[in-house]
């Protein structure tokens, strides 16, 4: 098989990019759209049986028959074999990563039961355990060291430990009537918004550590990836993790295929349009050793964004396609307890969001600035948070852009995104 440099794929992989990028993401969408109808017709008859409806955490999110993980049956009942979680491919074969839905709490002894039948030696959670009042997943490890019981498992936090946006907590796992117990890596990156994105090069290192430790230990088992539902942020980071080994083996990364692959085996996995450009950025991203790839449109249009003074007009609320993450030079990083939301702090109708745009589009973080590209010009506007929360339609005179409030106002911007649209 020919192998690539990393140059070479980053190449490919930017003529790609900017390909389907043309005519307003043309080509990314008709992707999309094309992948939404793959695996609709497999069929989900254990999700659907009347017993097990009870253990799925959303209704239309259920594991596809021919990969669900069947676990050992317990007492004779025919329906104890059910979880929610899907056998997933990531390169190596169709069995690398069971990804599955946030734990309830009449599923957290059967997530358990999963970890310990499949040998389980790392669980990755990129979700928090709650937006705002909603529950997106229940604690079923104790956060600080100490035990909890499960069903027939003992549960013990041996250590806790944060990195730069997650924390990572060192679990015992034992089962009532073994002799044997098991050390398992938990991995929880609690700022990754609900069917939204999160922080490039965070999620970057992120992913690097955990595809540089799985690289270093004897594969056992497959890896537990889940978030809330198990499909959008969970497929994204298979996405990522599977390209990413086999660019590391020098092998051109095919982002469309392993989607495809991915949704062939658990529903609606990258489940947004705007989790599918992430994946493109995120991999760009790392493919040019953590350098911004959007550095060079900031050149393009700094004189526009420093001089211009025009009327812009912006129609109401962006969309989901419309937003994006915040810059990598903005980081956010976990909160003190993982057990509550992952929220930027409430801004006031006084304070001011700087938004750069030409027309509805996509978002795209650039170092300094949030704005909406476009291949023309780029224009700078100023507006009290408030206000845009009130308001459908604004129309507002531009001014130049004061680098000096980046690191504010960028803050303030992700506070308000992430309070709209990260449901």
């Amino acid at each position: 098989m020919e192998t690539f440099s990393r140059s070479q794929i980053l190449q490919e992989l930017n003529f790609r990019y900017h390909t389907l990028a043309a005519n307003d993401n043309r080509g990314f969408k008709q992707e999309f759209r094309e992948l939404n109808e793959v695996g609709k017709v497999l069929p989900t008859r254990a999700g659907e049986l009347e017993a097990n409806k009870e253990k799925n955490r959303y209704q239309f999110v259920l594991p596809y028959d021919h990969c669900r993980v069947r676990l050992s049956v317990v007492n004779n009942n025919p329906y104890s074999d059910y979880i929610n979680a899907n056998f997933v491919p990531g390169g190596g074969s169709e069995r690398d990563f069971i990804c599955t839905q946030g734990p309830l709490p009449n599923t957290t002894a059967d997530f358990w039961r999963m970890v310990w039948e499949q040998n389980v030696r790392i669980i990755v959670m990129v979700t928090a355990l709650k937006h705002k009042s909603t529950v997106l997943c229940d604690k079923y490890w104790p956060l600080e060291q100490g035990t909890v019981y499960h069903g027939p498992f003992q549960v013990t936090t041996v250590a806790r430990k944060q990195g730069p946006d997650y924390f990572i907590t060192t679990i015992n796992l034992r089962q009532w009537d073994s002799p044997n117990d098991r050390m398992i890596t938990h991995y929880h990156y609690p700022s990754w918004p609900d069917q939204g994105v999160p922080n490039t090069s965070s999620l970057s290192a992120f992913i690097e550590h955990i595809r540089q430790h799985l690289d270093a230990i004897p594969h056992l088992g497959p890896s537990v990836v889940h978030c809330s539902a198990g499909v959008g942020r969970s497929g994204t980071f298979v996405t990522l993790l599977w390209l990413m080994q086999l660019c590391v083996r020098g092998i051109q990364p095919d982002i469309r295929t392993a989607v495809e692959d991915l949704r062939l085996h658990r529903m609606l996995m990258v489940q947004t349009l705007e989790q599918y450009l992430f994946i493109h950025h995120c991999l760009q991203y790392w493919l040019s050793g953590g350098a911004s790839v959007r550095t060079k449109h900031q050149r393009e249009h700094k004189a526009t964004q420093q001089g211009s003074t025009s009327t812009v007009i912006a129609t109401g609320r962006p969309s989901r396609e419309e937003t994006t993450q915040t810059s990598p030079e903005a980081p956010t990083g976990p909160t003190a307890d993982s057990s509550t939301d992952f929220t930027p702090q409430e801004p006031t109708e006084e304070d001011a969001a700087l938004f750069i745009t030409d027309k509805p589009g996509l978002a795209e973080p650039l170092n300094d600035f949030i704005f909406l590209y476009a291949s023309d010009r780029i224009e700078v506007f100023q507006l009290p948070l408030g206000e845009m929360l009130q308001r459908e339609s604004f129309v507002y005179t531009a001014g130049p852009c004061r680098q000096s409030a980046h690191n504010k106002e960028v803050q303030y911007i992700s506070a308000l995104k992430r309070q709209q649209f990260a449901l």
